[in-house]
């Protein structure tokens, strides 16, 4: 798969046992990215990471420089991305701290630079918006996981609705992202996923459940209860991404 970026969405900003040989700063013709690329290996794979909303996290999904994230990933030769993100659980067998490797997606946001071609007429094909051989290789490490781990949980399939942000959905929306046929809500996953696409690199995604979406269970969203969640199921994650690697490798 050649070089790999692993993107961290909230509640990972560095990756414990990650050697990191560089860290590079990259000018686009975009602006500025969310922070400097951290390069090195990780399960003796070579990587670049990037902490989508900035390290100390303070980026919020809407004000994300997504065209110049990607535009600086191509630019330093990364070749497939594991986007890694925080997530709100619709489909009702969804647990806490479950893996979703979701393999569509749905956008449901608006106003956000979403495309490198303003200057001409480009369509790219978007039927698959994660990359097949990719997911099936994340499924794979996956149930790796799983069979030396008995909490962790995962999910191969899946379809990611993006909403807007930062706020969170009303109980209402999330009845329509469920009519829809979403299975999980976040508000990250565009325009990665196409500014990827456009520009020709592998993308694929894990999207950790950290709560159920609005109105599914009668209560109101603790805020505490979800950097509960994260603190354990990043953990996982990391696992995860080791095991995957070593695949890729």
């Amino acid at each position: 798969m050649g070089l790999v970026a692993i993107i961290g969405g909230t509640g990972l900003s560095q990756i414990d046992g990650f050697k990191i040989t560089e860290t590079r700063s990259v000018a686009t013709p975009y602006g500025d990215p969310s922070h400097h690329f951290e390069i090195g290996r990780y399960a003796d794979h070579p990587i670049v990471f990037l902490a989508r909303h900035g390290n100390p996290h303070h980026i919020p999904p809407h004000m994300i420089n997504y065209r110049a994230n990607l535009w600086a990933l191509k630019d330093l030769g990364v070749e497939s991305i594991i986007a890694v993100n925080a997530v709100g659980g619709i489909r009702t067998d969804l647990q806490l701290a479950e893996v979703v490797i979701c393999d569509q997606i749905i956008d449901y946001t608006a106003g956000r630079e979403h495309t490198f071609f303003e200057d001409r007429i480009e369509h790219i094909d978007f039927t698959f918006p994660y990359d097949p051989d990719l997911c099936q290789q994340l499924a794979a490490a996956a149930r790796q996981l799983s069979a030396s781990m008995q909490e962790f949980r995962f999910s191969a399939t899946g379809v990611y609705g993006c909403t807007q942000g930062p706020r969170l959905e009303t109980a209402a929306e999330i009845r329509r992202l469920s009519a829809d046929g979403c299975d999980v809500v976040g508000m990250t996953g565009m325009p990665e996923a196409s500014l990827a696409a456009e520009l020709g690199i592998r993308y694929s995604g894990l999207s950790l459940v950290i709560n159920k979406a609005a109105g599914l269970d009668n209560q109101s969203i603790s805020l505490d209860q979800l950097q509960a969640v994260l603190d354990e199921g990043m953990g996982r994650i990391v696992e995860l991404l080791k095991i995957a690697l070593k695949t890729l490798a």
